[in-house]
């Protein structure tokens, strides 16, 4: 499986959210057969698709750009997450012709994987939903059943599928107060205090390591081999961009 490390643009979001979704694209044609994709995002709240129809949507966008944060829409299912530099973002796209099927398995399997990883650092990890958290979801990852540390969303396309993790490392101070003015405008419930972040759980412990860790539970699976993003993905990504963007006119 290839490992691609980093982001592909200095501040821009939107072109992340892209350039995973033609890594997809691609693995639905065959042109990949699997990948990796991890790195730290730029201040940004990406939303779900059905969250750009509710009617307080763009007064959601319009919080996330007074606090700094940059408003995208992302390819995966899900509601609305924050993340800073101190986040990581896995996403991990495979070809497979039965894509449409196993997505519980997905979900139940890599849930258990990424929850061991933060039991390895002596954190009471558990899968499941969280009272109030954001993006809730029954494979979100938790520590202690309290707090939510990693949010899981997949989407499936014919002949592909794309599983993303979200790893809150730090900032949880920062993602609570806006998250409540994103959950706030879209009529969503939340409860703030269940946004939980590794160092929290786990002071003193790098987040270099956590990041190593996450990669190496993968490479222990799948065996990784690290590589770079095609010069086809980002052109495709340079094409399907708008369709992640946040303007004022999106409903």
């Amino acid at each position: 499986m290839d490992l691609l490390r980093g982001r592909v643009a200095d501040d821009d979001p939107a072109l992340e959210m892209a350039a995973s979704h033609a890594l997809l694209r691609q693995a639905s044609r065959g042109e990949i057969g699997a990948a990796l994709r991890v790195f730290r995002p730029t201040r940004m709240v990406a939303f779900g698709r059905r969250d750009t129809n509710r009617p307080g949507f763009q007064d959601a966008a319009r919080a996330c750009r007074e606090a700094g944060f940059t408003p995208v829409v992302r390819a995966s299912g899900g509601r609305a997450v924050a993340c800073t530099p101190a986040a990581l973002v896995v996403d991990h796209v495979q070809r497979d012709p039965a894509s449409l099927g196993g997505m519980d398995a997905r979900f139940e399997d890599y849930g258990a994987m990424l929850a061991g990883v933060l039991a390895d650092f002596g954190i009471d990890a558990r899968v499941g939903e969280v009272p109030g958290e954001y993006c809730p979801g029954a494979h979100s990852i938790n520590a202690r059943g309290t707090v939510k540390l990693i949010g899981t969303a997949q989407r499936m396309v014919r002949d592909a599928w794309l599983f993303s993790s979200i790893v809150q490392l730090d900032d949880a101070s920062v993602l609570r107060p806006l998250l409540a003015e994103v959950y706030t405008a879209l009529e969503v419930e939340f409860d703030p205090a269940s946004v939980g972040a590794f160092v929290e759980e786990a002071p003193g412990v790098p987040l270099d390591t956590l990041e190593q860790a996450v990669i190496g539970a993968y490479d222990d699976r799948f065996g990784l081999v690290a590589s770079t993003i095609a010069a086809t993905v980002l052109d495709q990504a340079d094409a399907m961009v708008a369709d992640h963007r946040v303007t004022d006119d999106n409903n």
